[in-house]
């Protein structure tokens, strides 16, 4: 019976060890194949990767970019964002420690995947001879049709601006409503550059735009544009050009919403922040500007264009030595309108003119009379400190459509130096309330309402 017994146990132990062997060998076969067929779709160099690889990054370095500030590393910029496109979260990488120079490029979807980051550590230059140009370009480097897109770094982006600058240009090209004949390219006959200066970094059509950390300088016009974006963050970057380098604004918006710029150095030669038509939910705060003109709500409404800004905040920003402050500017003959903007916490130092609302602006050029405006209404002016070295405050509105709503708190300006006292406030045709005192007296401010004798244009509304 004993013997029986330990024959069987013999018996199950060779029946299981069976089993577990050929268990482990079709584990073993499976596990080869799923290697085999891994390391057969393993990414190469310059190919685009699968989308389980999110958050792959594709370095300009590795796609053939030199990095020595003068071989063309356009191409290698190309090839690397047409490997990041298709990966959700991908990263393209710019080193630091290299000088890229890229000629005119864009970076475009909208076929992207979502939440690309372009990691900005290195230099990209412009070219500085007009063969590196294009006729009729209007940027340099853009991001067009992209959702989730994030410029980051401690990178620099150099426009090159001053081969440009030298020469005359024959139109103002810092406003929007350029006609077609006005954005004609006029090239010198020398060869220079073309006297149409391309926006350095432009993002057009896109949502959920951020920009942080990066500096942009020296750009041909203006430093940094949103077009038609929805959901733009800018924040800890800087914009630095020369106080005399023309029509170099520092940040310019146009129909776009939900925009939020802080903790931001802006210098240049025009507007430090320039707010056009079709914007609205815009949040600025903790900005310092200077050199420049300002922060500058318009020209709107050149050449009988509707426009409409509205729900626009200012605060807690400091200005040095620039043309204007705070100002809101209008072409005659335009319709639309401001309205909903504030500006409160503002320091000012050897500004010019602090506040300034002008319906009379023009560029330079022959601007008839018109009787219809852009409507300008709830404009508050609160905390307004600080000096002046010509006029505190400029209110020009217009004989057909007054300003109305205009209120101002704590206005406390003075000449920079007292033989500067050359100008008092000036108000026209503008209506609203004043809730303190203010330094100088703002005493052409007229109360009320305007009455009903000044009728609107029925394309006023927006």
């Amino acid at each position: 019976m004993l013997r029986f017994s330990m024959m069987n146990f013999r018996f199950v132990i060779l029946i299981a060890f069976l089993v577990w062997s050929s268990d482990n060998a079709s584990c073993i076969a499976t596990q080869q194949k799923q290697w085999r067929h891994r390391k057969a779709n393993a990414p190469i160099l310059g190919q685009s990767v699968s989308l389980l690889d999110s958050g792959a990054t594709f370095n300009v370095l590795s796609y053939g970019a030199k990095g020595d500030g003068r071989a063309d590393d356009t191409k290698a910029f190309e090839q690397a964002w047409t490997a990041a496109c298709v990966v959700e979260g991908s990263t393209v990488l710019v080193p630091s420690g290299s000088v890229f120079l890229v000629r005119p490029i864009s970076f475009s979807g909208p076929n992207c995947k979502s939440k690309i980051v372009f990691q900005l550590d290195g230099k990209i230059i412009a070219p500085s001879s007009s063969g590196g140009w294009g006729s009729g370009l209007l940027q340099w480097i853009e991001f067009k049709d992209l959702k989730g897109i994030t410029i980051r770094g401690k990178g620099i982006i150099d426009g090159q601006g001053s081969v440009w600058w030298k020469d005359n240009n024959p139109v103002e090209e810092s406003d929007e409503n350029n006609s077609a004949e006005d954005l004609q390219i006029y090239t010198d006959a020398a060869g220079g550059m073309p006297s149409t200066k391309p926006t350095a970094l432009r993002f057009y059509g896109s949502s959920d735009v951020i920009v942080t950390g990066i500096t942009i300088q020296n750009s041909p016009q203006t430093h940094l544009k949103f077009d038609d974006c929805v959901g733009v963050q800018v924040f800890s970057m800087s914009i630095s050009s020369p106080g005399d380098s023309p029509n170099t604004d520092g940040i310019h918006l146009q129909n776009s919403q939900d925009v939020v710029i802080h903790s931001t150095s802006l210098a240049c030669g025009d507007d430090c922040i320039s707010i056009q038509t079709g914007c609205s939910g815009v949040y600025i705060h903790n900005v310092n500007c200077g050199p420049g003109h300002g922060f500058s709500i318009g020209g709107l409404g050149k050449a009988g264009t509707k426009a409409c800004v509205s729900n626009i905040t200012v605060r807690d920003s400091s200005l040095q030595n620039t043309l204007t402050g705070v100002r809101i500017k209008t072409w005659q003959g335009g319709s639309g309108s401001v309205q909903g903007v504030m500006f409160s916490n503002i320091q000012v130092s050897g500004v010019e003119i602090p506040i300034m609302i002008d319906q009379y602006y023009c560029d330079g050029h022959k601007c008839p009379n018109k009787t219809s405006a852009v409507a300008v209404s709830g404009i508050s002016y609160q905390f307004i400190k600080g000096t002046y070295t010509s006029k505190p405050v400029h209110f020009a509105c217009s004989d057909s459509t007054p300003c109305s709503g205009v209120t101002l708190t704590t206005i406390e300006l003075n000449p920079l130096q007292e033989k500067n006292r050359l100008e008092e406030p000036y108000c026209w045709q503008t209506f609203g309330e004043l809730r303190t005192s203010t330094t100088p007296p703002i005493t052409c401010l007229r109360t009320g309402n305007p009455s009903n004798k000044y009728v609107h244009n029925s394309g006023d509304s927006c």
